[in-house]
C-alpha cells in the first residue's frame, strides 16, 4: 500500500482528507512543517499533501527544504489551500509542487489528482531503479551508491550507529583481461559480485559496482571487528572459487580490500572517510595484495 503524508494544522481538514483516502492508502498526519518535514525525511512517502498555511514554519518554506534533501527532493508534493490567486501558485509550483488541491474537497478530484501523481511516482521510480543496476553483475551502479551513500550516513548521524565503508579491487585485473580477454574479464566481475552480494544480503548492508574492477560496499549498524572479520569471510571465498590467474602470485584470482568503521558526528564528512577507505585499499595492494587493511575503531590499522 502506498504511503501519504498529509501535512495540515486543521483537524477537521486532515479527518476530510484521511476519510477520503484511508481506503487506499496508508495515511500519516501531522499538524506542523517541523513535524511533517521530519516523518518525511524517516518515512518512504510516494505523496505529501501539504497546507499552504501553517503554523511557523509555512508550507512554502517546507516545501523548498524537501526540495533541498536527497531523501525527498523526488517525493510528489501536493499543495492544499485555499488561495487562489495565480501568484501563490505560481510561487508553488516554481518551487517543486505538482498541483493544488483547494478548499472546500471534493473526494473526486482529490482521488483523481491524488491516484494520477502516484502512478507517475511509481513509474519515475522503476525508471530510477532500472537506471542505478549495473548491467553486467546485476547490483547496484555507482550512481545509486553515491545517492544511497549520503543518505546512509545521514541516517547513521541520527542513530548514532557505526558506518563502515569497505572497497575492493580485483587483483592483477589489467593482466588477466590481457591473458584470457574482456569477455573472460566480465566473467570474474560477475563472479567477485555473486559473492559480494551473497555475503552483504542484510537490510543494512549495501554493495555496488564502483567502476571497472572495484566495488564498493556500505554497512550501517555493525561493530568494526564483525566487518572486518566478514570482509576476510569475502576474500577467502572468491580465492576458493578457484579461478584460474596465472599472472597472480596464489594461481587464482584474488581480491585485497581496505575499509574504515566510524560513528560519524554531524561535523563529519563521508568523503574525507571514504578516502580513508581508499587508502586503506592502496595499502593492501602495496602490502602484497588478497588481504584486507582495515582502521579500525581503536584507531589503528588492521592488516590481515
Amino acid at each position: 500500500m502506498e504511503k501519504i503524508l498529509i501535512v495540515d494544522d486543521s483537524p477537521l481538514q486532515t479527518a476530510q482528507l484521511t476519510s477520503i483516502l484511508c481506503e487506499e492508502y496508508d495515511v500519516t498526519t501531522t499538524q506542523t512543517a517541523e513535524d511533517g518535514f521530519a516523518r518525511a525525511l524517516t518515512g518512504d512517502f510516494s505523496l505529501i499533501l501539504l497546507d499552504v498555511v501553517l503554523p511557523g514554519m509555512d508550507g512554502f518554506t517546507m516545501l523548498k527544504k524537501l526540495q533541498e534533501e536527497i531523501i525527498t527532493q523526488h517525493v510528489p508534493v501536493i499543495l492544499i489551500t485555499s488561495l487562489s490567486d495565480i501568484e501563490n501558485e505560481q510561487r508553488g509550483l516554481t518551487l517543486g509542487a505538482v498541483d493544488y488541491i483547494s478548499k472546500p474537497f471534493h473526494p473526486l478530484i482529490v482521488h483523481a489528482r491524488v491516484r494520477t501523481h502516484i502512478r507517475l511516482h511509481q513509474y519515475s521510480k522503476q525508471l530510477e531503479q532500472l537506471s542505478m543496476i549495473d548491467q553486467l553483475t546485476g547490483i547496484a551502479n555507482r550512481r545509486r551508491y553515491e545517492r544511497y551513500s549520503i543518505i546512509k550516513w545521514q541516517e547513521a548521524i541520527r542513530l548514532k550507529v557505526p558506518f563502515s565503508i569497505c572497497m575492493f579491487d580485483i587483483d592483477h585485473f589489467k593482466a588477466y583481461n590481457d591473458t584470457f580477454g574482456h569477455p573472460a574479464g566480465d566473467k570474474v566481475i560477475a563472479a567477485v559480485a555473486t559473492v559480494l552480494s551473497q555475503n552483504l544480503r542484510r537490510t543494512t548492508d549495501f554493495v555496488a559496482r564502483y567502476g571497472g574492477e572495484e566495488f564498493i560496499a556500505i554497512v550501517l549498524g555493525g561493530d568494526a571487528r564483525p566487518v572486518f572479520e566478514l570482509v576476510k569471510k569475502i576474500l577467502r571465498e572468491i580465492e576458493e572459487r578457484h579461478i584460474p590467474h596465472p599472472s597472480n602470485p596464489s594461481g587464482w584470482v584474488t581480491v585485497s580490500s581496505g575499509g574504515v568503521t566510524v560513528v560519524p558526528q554531524l561535523e563529519n564528512e563521508y568523503n574525507s572517510y571514504l578516502k580513508v577507505a581508499d587508502a586503506m585499499l592502496y595499502d593492501a595492494k602495496n602490502f602484497g595484495r588478497n588481504q584486507v587493511v582495515w582502521y579500525g575503531d581503536d584507531l589503528k590499522q588492521w592488516r590481515e
